[in-house]
C-alpha cells in the first residue's frame, strides 16, 4: 500500500513536471515579461532608442518588455551578462556598434564573443554621429582644429566610455587632424554631455537624438555630421566632408540579440516583433526624431552577416586610430 502511495505521488510529480515543460515550449512564448538589457546607463541614445523599440515589441508579443540598464566597461558588463544568461528568450540584449562591432578589436580580454555567444535577432537601425562643441568653442570645423593645434595639451574631449563609438571617433579625429587632446571617458552619454555643456571639454562625438533640444537652444553646436549626406532632421548641419574633413563617416547602430542556444522558433518570433515595431509609422517617426534610420525587415541571418561585416570594418579603424583598452 505504501509503495502504491509513493508511486501515485511520483506520477503526479511527473505530470506536473511535464506540464511545466509543455508550458515553456517555444510555441507558447512569451508567457511572462521579457527583460531587455541595455548595456549603457539611462538617458543616453541607446537607452532612448531601446525604449521606443520595446514599446512596439511589447504590443506585438503581448508581454511587458522591461528595460534593464547595465552600464560599464564600454557596454561589456551588460553584454556579458546576456551572453551568460539562460537561452530561453526572456533575457535579451540591445546591442550596439561598440558591443558587437568594435570591442572585440579594442579590448585585449573581451569576456564574450559577439558572434559565437549570441543569436542575432534583428537589426534595428543606424545613426550617424556628429561633432558637437559648446558655444564657447569655434563654430566651424577648421576653426576648432586651428584652436586645438594652437593650444596643444590644453583641451580634452568627452565620451560615453572607453571603447564606445564616440571614443573611437575622437581618436580617429586626433589621428586625422594631428590635434593633441586628452580623452575623458564617462559611464554613459548623459554625464559626458553634462560636462560638455558646462564647457569642461572642447568637443564630443555623439548622435543627434539625445541633444536635439540643446542644439535648438544654442547650448551645443554641431560642426559636422559623420555621414555621406545631410540629416533630414537638421539639414543645416554640413557633413564632415563638406566641413573640410573628407571620408570621415561613421556612427552607431543597434541590434537585438539573444544568448546563444536560444531556440530558433523564439528567435524568429522576436525577429517578427522587432520588424513589426519598426514598420509602425508612429514609432518610425519617434526613431527618426532620435536620428535613427530604421532598418528594413531584417532576418536573423542578415543581422548576423551585418555584425560580422562590421567587425571587419571596425577592426581596420581601430588599427588606424591605434586605440586599445586593457
Amino acid at each position: 500500500m505504501l509503495n502504491l502511495k509513493w508511486a501515485l505521488i511520483a506520477g503526479a510529480a511527473l505530470v506536473l513536471s511535464c506540464a511545466g515543460a509543455i508550458a515553456e515550449t517555444p510555441d507558447k512564448y512569451p508567457e511572462k515579461p521579457v527583460r531587455l538589457v541595455v548595456p549603457f546607463p539611462p538617458g543616453g541614445p541607446t537607452d532612448l532608442i531601446a525604449r521606443v523599440v520595446a514599446v512596439g515589441m511589447a504590443a506585438d508579443l503581448g508581454q511587458q518588455i522591461i528595460i534593464d540598464n547595465k552600464g560599464g566597461a564600454g557596454g561589456n558588463v551588460g553584454t556579458d551578462l546576456v551572453a551568460k544568461a539562460k537561452p530561453d528568450g526572456y533575457t535579451l540584449l540591445f546591442g550596439t556598434a561598440a558591443t558587437h562591432g568594435i570591442n572585440v578589436s579594442l579590448y585585449k580580454n573581451l569576456p564574450y564573443d559577439p558572434v559565437k555567444d549570441f543569436e542575432a535577432v534583428a537589426l534595428v537601425g543606424l545613426a550617424p554621429m556628429a561633432l558637437l562643441v559648446p558655444p564657447s568653442m569655434p563654430r566651424t570645423l577648421q576653426g576648432l582644429i586651428s584652436k586645438l593645434k594652437a593650444e596643444p595639451g590644453k583641451w580634452s574631449y568627452s565620451s560615453s566610455g572607453n571603447g564606445t563609438t564616440n571614443h573611437l571617433a575622437g581618436e580617429l579625429f586626433k589621428t586625422r587632424t594631428g590635434v593633441d587632446v586628452l580623452h575623458v571617458p564617462y559611464r554613459g552619454t548623459g554625464p559626458a554631455l553634462q560636462d560638455l555643456l558646462a564647457g569642461r571639454h572642447a568637443f564630443m562625438f555623439g548622435t543627434l537624438g539625445p541633444v536635439m533640444e540643446q542644439i535648438r537652444a544654442g547650448q551645443l553646436v554641431p560642426l559636422g555630421l559623420m555621414a555621406d549626406k545631410r540629416s533630414t532632421v537638421i539639414p543645416e548641419i554640413p557633413t564632415m566632408s563638406e566641413a573640410g574633413l573628407p571620408d570621415f563617416v561613421g556612427g552607431t547602430w543597434n541590434v537585438v540579440a539573444a544568448p546563444a542556444g536560444t531556440p530558433k522558433e523564439i528567435v524568429n518570433r522576436l525577429n517578427a516583433a522587432v520588424n513589426k515595431a519598426l514598420s509602425d509609422p508612429t514609432l518610425g517617426e519617434r526613431l527618426k526624431a532620435l536620428n535613427m534610420e530604421a532598418s528594413d525587415a531584417s532576418t536573423p541571418a542578415s543581422t548576423k552577416a551585418f555584425i560580422e561585416a562590421e567587425i571587419v570594418k571596425w577592426r581596420a579603424l581601430v588599427a588606424l586610430a591605434g586605440a586599445q583598452v586593457d
